[in-house]
């Protein structure tokens, strides 16, 4: 039977000591860390990230974040390196190596060719004297006072705040090149995130899949127009210009018939709710989400504001369909 008391105890000490060390890094953020981003921001070919053992995984997180924020990155393997994969690398190419001790002779290859190239390196190292260190054109000091390991052993601190001045580095860079959540978008098309940062235009319901009607349709058709559409439950009111001026929902519709004991004598312009909640056909889902909660709306009107008719409906979204999207 484990100790429950010890086991807490320990996973508390494990991330009080590696916060710490998140944040004792603010301490290193110098001079080094802003030549850093400048020569990511100025690399004209790839960001390779290379790096052995726990340093290896680390790598190939920094460089997928790069990668995924702009910067064309890929991981390069130091072992597979001295055997072609140096092929790879470019004079136009950055290398950002990460040691914690420095001292890791798999890297000896890739430094050594470095040197020969006139590429430059970032080092990313607990050891600020290391070979890795003095082999860079520069260094980020990933000191830490002590691993959370309770044998001192396994990389735990040093691995956690090298990730953590990756992801300075990554998020200082998107900064600095202004990318934006569109961009994020065109590199993240799959998934829930994709979808969520994708446009409304892309997933609206369009054309025949949604009903509009006019001030004066009467209840009748209104029903049957509210039942027979793929979007099913709303139908946009329009002008004779075709202009937005309305919103019918079901739920109009039923607190219509709950007040009024001849409802089938009324029209559209009766019931529909004026100047409803719209979105812009080039915003985020995420928008349109944000939107419908905010407002316990259950379908928004899509309008196409950079068109020549920006009151004009182009599609509608239903909350249902973007569920997936949370």
């Amino acid at each position: 039977m484990i100790d429950y008391k010890k086991v807490i105890q320990v996973a508390k000490d494990v991330l009080q000591i590696e916060s710490e060390s998140i944040l004792n890094l603010t301490e290193q953020l110098n001079e080094n860390f802003c030549q850093a981003v400048q020569m990511v921001v100025d690399c004209q070919g790839k960001v390779v990230v290379t790096g052995i053992g726990k340093s290896g995984h680390i790598a190939r997180k920094i460089s997928s974040t790069l990668s995924s924020t702009g910067t064309a990155s890929f991981y390069l393997h130091p072992a597979e390196s001295s055997h072609g994969d140096l092929g790879v690398v470019s004079k136009n190419d950055l290398i950002i190596a990460i040691s914690y001790g420095g001292e890791a002779a798999e890297l000896n290859a890739i430094i050594n060719y470095i040197h020969r190239n006139d590429i430059k390196m970032i080092a990313l190292t607990g050891k600020p004297e290391s070979t890795l260190a003095k082999a860079a054109t520069i260094v980020l000091n990933i000191f830490v006072k002590k691993e959370a390991c309770p044998l001192s052993l396994a990389p735990t601190s040093s691995s956690t705040a090298t990730l953590a001045m990756g992801d300075a580095l990554a998020m200082a860079v998107l900064d600095q090149k202004g990318f934006t959540a569109n961009n994020f978008a065109e590199f993240h098309p799959s998934g829930t995130l994709g979808l969520r940062l994708r446009k409304i235009k892309d997933i609206m319901k369009k054309d025949d899949a949604i009903p509009f009607i006019y001030p004066h349709t009467s209840v009748k058709e209104i029903l049957t127009k509210m039942t027979s559409y793929s979007v099913r439950g709303a139908a946009g009111v329009i002008d004779a210009n075709k202009d937005l001026i309305g919103i019918i929902t079901d739920g109009d519709i039923r607190r219509f018939l709950e007040k009024n004991d001849q409802p089938f004598k009324s029209v559209a312009e009766d019931i529909m709710t004026k100047d409803p909640k719209t979105i812009d056909a080039n915003a985020p889902v995420e928008k349109a989400l944000s939107l419908m909660e905010k407002n316990k709306i259950q379908v928004l009107i899509v309008l196409d504001q950079e068109s020549a008719t920006p009151k004009k409906p182009v599609g509608m979204v239903v909350y249902q369909d973007l569920l997936s999207t949370k």
